[in-house]
């Protein structure tokens, strides 16, 4: 392994990890990736690999879908809904594939829809270059996309919010909360607003999705409230995964990060983290 070799992967690490997490949805498991990536590097032979980039994010892809076959058989015994784990992100990320909403949603794809997907959308390989990394037809790939292309679109809000008018909606519904204004938090809700809860197991949460204006307000207007009233609480505004979320610590440590998808007007989703396992890197 020569000097160069090991430059040539710490410059392309952050990508690696990026696709991994995308993945995943686990920072811990996407570094688990970027290391396992890092050992084939070192027993790979060099002939016939033309770009150390696409040789290292097709290991990191496959080693992905390798973790997601057993991730499956463990997320069916996940007690209540499964969440991907939120993370800080810096300012160069673009917030739209970073997003908890984004994703959610990428959950909801196959894991050979989602690879695709990534490789091809967000990180700009040509439809031949993800073929080749993924050793399937191009004309599957293709074919893979636009299901993955329909399948995100048909399920995305209409009208992307810009970040100012996602920070307001925050706010907005963290005053209604606080002040136990029921009629508030209504107002901020779409019709189709869905509530997620991820404890894991590990500490009380909704084993369910909650739908609807009315459970929904009731929900937070309770749980919000109550919280706020626990000594060594705090509630505060900061950005995770590329957007505004609010954040509840409790005696400094981090106890629950919940995120929305609004489309600047009103919420459509409210994505709730309290598996501690989850929250142990923020």
């Amino acid at each position: 392994m020569t000097d160069v070799q090991v430059e040539d992967f710490e410059a392309h690490r952050p990508s690696l990890w990026a696709i991994a997490y995308r993945m995943l949805g686990s920072a811990s498991e996407a570094e688990d990736v970027v290391q396992e990536t890092w050992l084939r590097w070192q027993s790979a032979s060099r002939e016939g690999i033309r770009s150390g980039r696409a040789f290292l994010s097709a290991v990191a892809t496959r080693l992905c879908l390798d973790h997601l076959k057993s991730a499956r058989a463990r997320r069916e015994v996940y007690v209540g809904p499964w969440l991907p784990e939120p993370v800080h992100t810096d300012a160069q990320v673009d917030p739209e594939t970073i997003s908890f909403a984004f994703l959610v949603l990428l959950e909801s794809l196959t894991p050979m829809e989602r690879a695709v997907y990534l490789l091809n959308e967000v990180f700009g390989y040509s439809h031949a270059e993800v073929a080749q990394m993924l050793g399937k037809e191009e004309a599957s790939c293709r074919q893979l996309l636009h299901r993955a292309r329909e399948h995100l679109v048909s399920r995305r809000p209409r009208f992307a919010p810009s970040k100012e008018a996602h920070a307001r909606m925050v706010t907005s519904f963290l005053s209604a909360c606080s002040s136990g204004d029921l009629e508030g938090i209504k107002r901020l809700l779409a019709e189709d607003v869905t509530a997620w809860a991820d404890g894991g197991g590990k500490v009380s949460a909704a084993t369910r999705l909650v739908h609807g204006v009315e459970a929904v307000a009731r929900q937070y207007q309770g749980l919000l409230n109550k919280m706020m009233k626990v000594p060594g609480s705090t509630l505060e505004t900061s950005e995770v995964n590329g957007w505004p979320a609010l954040v509840v610590r409790l005696n400094g440590a981090v106890f629950d990060v919940i995120s929305f998808e609004t489309d600047g007007e009103r919420i459509h989703a409210i994505h709730a983290v309290l598996n501690p396992d989850k929250l142990a890197r923020l």
